[in-house]
C-alpha cells in the first residue's frame, strides 16, 4: 500500500497520509468537506490499485463489485460511466432513463465525482458545454423529448471542437409520445439534429454488456477526436436487466492530458481560447473544413459493426440496437425453413458500415432493414445497396416491438417476390 500511496500527486499523498492517522470518520473542524470528498475519491481509486497489484488468481473484480452483477440497462450503464472516468454528470429526470440519474446522484457523491441534477435539459447541456471546456471527461443521459432540448447546446459542442459523452435512451414519439422503446431517434442522431454542419459519433449497443464495455469506448472517442459522442439505447435495453462484468476502474495516470486547450485558470500559460463563433465567414469556413477532415478520419478508422451467419447468406439483415439482437432469432426461424438468412448489424450508426453493406449486395439476393421506427435507417442501407438488389423495410413505431415471428413472417413476403 505504501509503494501504491507513492504514485499519488504530491498533495494527494499527504492527504492520504493524514487520513491514515486520522480516519476517514473524522470530521473535525479544520477539515474540509471538499478534502472529505476527495479522501474518499483516493480511498476508490487506490482499490483499482490494490486489484491491478493482486495475481490473477486472486482477483476478485475491479473497484468494489464482483465478476458478474445483475443490473438493469441504466444502472450498468451508469456504473460503467464511472470506471471509464467519467468525473462529472449534468442531468434532468426523464422516463425511461430516470434511473440513470438517479443512480448518479446516490454514486457520485461516494467517490467524490460532481453530480448536480439541473433544472432542465436545456441547463444541462449548457453544463455539460461548460464542463467540457475544461477537458474533464462529463456526461449526461436523457429521453428523445429531452434529447431534442439538448440539441442547440450539443451543436455549440461539436462546434467548439470539445469532447462529451451523450446517452439517448430512446422512446417512442413524435411529440411527448410515450414511454415504451423505439429506435425513432436515428435522423436526430446521425443527421445533426441541431443546427449547422457537424456529426456526432453515434454508437448503438444491442446488450446490457456491449452498453458497459461501449461507455469506454465513447469516451476515449469523444478524447481522441474532441468531439461529442452518442450512445442510442432504447427503453427496453435500459429497462431490462442482465448480469454483466463490470471493466476495472480507469487508473488516474491513463486519463487523457488535455492541458495544451483546456480552460484551467490561466496561470503562467499562454491564453486558450475555445469558441465556435468566428465573425470572419472565411475563418468559420476554415473551421468547419477542419472539423469534417476530422471527421474523414474517424469514417476510416472507426466503423463498427458485426456480422452474423453472412458467409453463406441469400438475405442480409441490417438491424441495430435491439433489433439486431431479436432478428438472430428471426434468422434461426429462416434458415429453418430454407432460407439462408444473415444479418450486418451497425454498432457505430455514424460512422455507418457502408462498405460491409456494399459487399453483401453483390453475393446475396435481397438486403431488408428492420427497425422500431418508419423507417430511417432504410436511407442509409439503401444508399450503400445503390439498387443493387431489393432493399424492403419492415417496422413497427410507437414503442411497439417487432416479434421475431413477424419479421420472419414479412421476410418470407419479400422473398417470395424475388424467386
Amino acid at each position: 500500500m505504501r509503494a501504491m500511496c507513492q504514485r499519488l500527486p504530491a498533495k494527494d499523498h499527504q492527504i492520504f497520509q493524514r487520513i491514515q492517522r486520522e480516519g476517514i470518520s473524522s470530521r473535525s473542524a479544520d477539515r474540509p468537506r471538499r478534502e472529505v470528498h476527495r479522501l474518499r475519491f483516493l480511498l476508490y481509486e487506490l482499490s483499482g490499485y490494490v486489484y491491478h497489484c493482486l495475481p490473477d488468481t486472486e482477483r476478485v473484480g475491479g473497484g468494489f463489485m464482483a465478476d458478474k452483477t445483475l443490473l438493469k440497462g441504466t444502472e450498468a450503464m451508469a456504473e460503467a460511466a464511472l470506471r471509464a472516468g467519467c468525473q462529472v454528470y449534468f442531468g434532468y429526470p426523464i422516463t425511461p432513463q430516470s434511473e440513470l440519474i438517479e443512480y448518479m446522484a446516490k454514486r457520485m457523491p461516494e467517490i467524490g465525482r460532481t453530480f448536480l441534477q439541473a433544472e432542465s435539459e436545456v441547463a444541462a447541456v449548457n453544463m455539460i458545454y461548460g464542463a467540457a471546456c475544461t477537458g474533464t471527461r462529463v456526461m449526461t443521459s436523457t429521453s428523445s423529448p429531452g434529447f431534442s432540448l439538448m440539441m442547440e447546446g450539443v451543436s455549440y459542442i461539436a462546434g467548439a471542437v470539445l469532447p462529451a459523452v451523450f446517452i439517448n435512451v430512446v422512446r417512442g414519439g413524435p411529440g411527448l409520445g410515450d414511454i415504451q422503446p423505439a429506435q425513432s431517434d436515428y435522423f436526430q442522431g446521425t443527421k445533426g439534429g441541431g443546427h449547422g454542419d457537424y456529426r456526432l459519433i453515434v454508437l448503438s449497443p444491442a446488450t446490457i454488456q456491449e452498453a458497459v464495455n461501449m461507455m469506454f469506448d465513447a469516451f476515449d472517442l469523444a478524447d481522441r477526436y474532441l468531439n461529442p459522442v452518442l450512445i442510442i439505447a432504447d427503453g427496453l435495453l435500459g429497462q431490462m436487466m442482465e448480469p454483466v462484468e463490470l471493466p476495472d476502474f480507469l487508473m488516474p495516470d491513463r486519463m487523457p492530458n488535455h492541458d495544451s486547450w483546456a480552460l484551467r485558470g490561466k496561470g503562467t500559460r499562454k491564453k486558450h481560447s475555445v469558441t465556435s463563433f468566428d465573425l470572419d465567414p472565411l475563418k468559420l469556413e476554415e473551421m468547419n473544413l477542419a472539423n469534417f477532415e476530422k471527421y474523414r478520419k474517424i469514417q476510416q478508422k472507426e466503423v463498427r459493426y458485426e456480422e452474423y451467419l453472412m458467409d453463406d447468406a441469400e438475405v442480409a439483415f441490417v438491424a441495430y440496437g435491439t433489433m439486431g439482437r431479436i432478428l438472430k432469432t428471426t434468422i434461426r426461424m429462416a434458415r429453418e425453413a430454407g432460407i439462408k438468412a444473415g444479418m450486418i448489424r451497425p454498432i457505430t450508426l455514424w460512422p455507418f458500415p457502408e462498405k460491409p453493406i456494399q459487399e453483401a449486395a453483390k453475393k446475396v439476393k435481397m438486403v431488408m432493414s428492420v427497425e422500431m421506427s418508419m423507417g430511417q435507417m432504410v436511407e442509409d442501407v439503401r444508399l450503400a445497396v445503390s439498387g443493387k438488389v431489393p432493399t424492403p423495410f419492415y417496422g413497427r413505431t410507437g414503442g411497439v416491438v417487432p416479434t421475431p415471428t413477424e419479421v420472419f413472417e414479412a421476410l418470407k413476403r419479400e422473398w417470395e417476390a424475388i424467386v
